[in-house]
């Protein structure tokens, strides 16, 4: 039950950060620049998750555990995200998205070599159907050696965000480590915008748009994710996050009359294929493990 608790947080939290996308556009067409809509994101964020921790009586988690909590916003968030939005500059959105979604394969290597996390051929199987799913979701197109290297800097800071988020999840609740990073992001990304500039909506709706992308598309997803990535581990969460760009894609059909191609249709029923191959085949071994601990 734990298992298909965490499976469904993990798909959930794919589908919200698939709007992050979307949501982004709006906010840019209202007049928000990058490191404003990082700085108005996170830091509005951590408010939300401060009056939560309240709400629960919670208390911040302190020593160790707080410093690694700090690291993962203050440089695994906000470098990620500064990465991923530069390399927008140099590449097309479609390789970089299929960069970013390199971070898979790092989070397998990674939990092998620090975790020591079996990697059966299931698991192999479904990442490869994802990586496929993907290249065919976004559809690549060619980009300047800048452009390609921060991409892959983005999905490698990620995959050591997702790392050392599976080894502190065990030690504080999601809405205490969510708290801790938003708050670390939010103090980081608004030092950068105050030496760039600031440039907030020029409308009303700029805000709501806002409101939007910090409960939908930040504060519910990292939540859910972290408390999945408690259950099942990073390897799996990691492939199960590639739902993402299928959710962006069809968001983008439906919300701004982008035209669905065959080869987009293909790549997400190759994502689809493999996140079901990943989740029976950990829900039948989920399974055995009861039945032998019945008999044990």
């Amino acid at each position: 039950m734990n298992l298909l608790v965490g499976i469904l947080l993990i798909v959930t939290s794919a589908a919200a950060f698939g709007t992050l996308g979307i949501l982004g556009r709006f906010a840019y067409a209202a007049g928000l620049d990058t490191l404003t809509l990082m700085a108005l994101r996170f830091s509005l964020a951590a408010l939300v998750l401060l009056v939560m921790l309240a709400i629960r009586h919670e208390r911040l988690p302190r020593g160790g555990t707080l410093i690694r909590l700090v690291g993962m916003g203050a440089v695994g968030y906000v470098g990620q995200a500064f990465a991923y939005l530069s390399a927008l500059k140099y590449a097309s959105p479609g390789l970089v998205a299929l960069l970013l979604y390199l971070y898979p394969v790092f989070v397998v290597i990674l939990s092998v070599i620090w975790n020591h996390e079996p990697v059966n051929r299931v698991k192999v199987l479904a990442l490869g159907l994802a990586l496929i799913g993907v290249a065919l979701t976004v559809g690549p197109e060619g980009g300047q050696l800048p452009g390609i290297l921060l991409a892959i800097s983005a999905a490698a800071i990620y995959s050591v965000y997702i790392i050392v988020g599976t080894k502190v999840m065990q030690q504080v609740s999601a809405f205490q480590s969510s708290a801790v990073i938003f708050f670390s992001a939010g103090v980081t990304s608004s030092l950068l915008m105050t030496v760039n500039g600031v440039h907030l909506p020029k409308a009303g709706t700029g805000w709501i748009v806002i409101a939007a992308i910090v409960v939908i598309a930040t504060v519910f997803p990292v939540v859910t994710f972290l408390a999945g990535l408690r259950r099942i581990g990073a390897t799996n969460a990691a492939m199960l996050s590639t739902l993402e760009p299928v959710v962006t894609v069809l968001l983008s059909a439906l919300l701004l009359g982008e035209i669905l191609k065959p080869v987009t249709l293909l790549g997400g029923g190759l994502i689809l294929a493999a996140v079901l191959v990943l989740m029976r085949s950990e829900m039948r071994r989920s399974a055995l493990e009861q039945v032998g601990e019945g008999h044990s």
